[in-house]
C-alpha cells in the first residue's frame, strides 16, 4: 500500500523534488542531510566529481538519473556521451532542464530504461553512476548484474544507497519509505560488496556516511 500523495518513482513523487532541492542548496540542504540521515552532502559532490574527470569520447550511464543531480559533475564542453536513464519520463524531463541550466545539454541523452533490463549493449560504458539508486529498485541484486554487464573493462561503477545495516536510528525512515512506495527491499553493505565482485567488479570500496553507503569498484577485463 502507498501513502496517497507520495506515489512511486514512476509517478514523480514530491520527495524527488525535495531531494533535488537539498542537493542544489548546500547550506540548508547540507544541514537537512546531517539531521535527517546523518550524512555529509559534500560526499555526494565528491563522488559526482569523478564524472568530470573522464576524457572526451567516454560514455557515462547515470541510472536512475532522477532530477539530474549527478550532472553537477559534468563539465561544459567535456566531449563525453552522458546517457541519463530513468523509468519515469518526468524525471528525464527534469534532468534535461537541469542539463540546459548547466550548459551541458548537448552531451546528455535521455533514455527511458528499466535498470533490471537495461537496453544497452554489453561493455558499452566507461562509467556507470547510480547515486541514491539501489534502495529504490525492486531487485537491487539484479540491478547490479545489469549495471556491471553494460560496463566495459577498466570502467568504474560508483554510487550510493540507503543501506539496511546502518543502524536502528534510520529504521523508521526505511519503513516509511517502503510504505510510501519510495523504497524497495534495499540491501546491506555486505551484500553490495559481495554482489560487485561476483559480477567482475573489483577493488571495491565502501564508505558509510550516516544512513548512506558510498561504493566504487573497477571492472576487470
Amino acid at each position: 500500500m502507498k501513502v496517497r500523495g507520495l506515489g512511486g518513482w514512476s509517478e514523480d513523487p514530491l520527495w524527488a523534488s525535495v531531494y533535488d532541492w537539498t542537493v542544489e542548496h548546500p547550506r540548508t540542504g547540507g544541514a537537512l542531510w546531517r539531521v535527517g540521515i546523518g550524512s555529509e552532502l559534500g560526499r555526494l559532490y565528491d563522488a559526482a566529481a569523478e564524472i568530470g574527470r573522464l576524457p572526451a569520447g567516454s560514455r557515462i550511464l547515470d541510472v536512475p538519473c532522477g532530477g539530474g543531480v549527478a550532472l553537477r559533475g559534468l563539465e561544459p564542453g567535456q566531449g563525453v556521451e552522458y546517457v541519463a536513464a530513468d523509468i519515469a519520463q518526468a524525471m528525464l524531463d527534469r534532468t534535461m532542464e537541469a542539463a540546459r541550466e548547466r550548459g551541458v545539454a548537448e552531451q546528455v541523452e535521455p533514455r527511458i530504461a528499466d535498470v533490471g533490463d537495461l537496453p544497452f549493449e554489453d561493455g558499452s560504458f566507461d562509467l556507470v553512476v547510480t547515486f541514491t539508486g539501489l534502495h529504490c529498485f525492486p531487485d537491487p541484486a539484479r540491478a547490479v548484474v545489469e549495471m556491471a554487464r553494460v560496463l566495459g573493462p577498466g570502467g568504474v561503477l560508483t554510487g550510493s544507497a540507503l543501506l539496511n545495516d546502518t543502524g536502528l536510528r534510520y529504521e523508521p525512515m526505511r519503513r516509511v519509505g517502503r510504505l510510501a512506495g519510495l523504497l524497495g527491499p534495499g540491501c546491506t553493505s555486505d551484500q553490495v560488496t559481495s554482489w560487485l565482485p561476483a559480477r567482475g567488479i573489483h577493488d571495491v570500496t565502501m564508505e558509510i556516511s550516516g544512513a548512506l553507503g558510498y561504493f566504487r569498484g573497477v571492472k576487470r577485463g
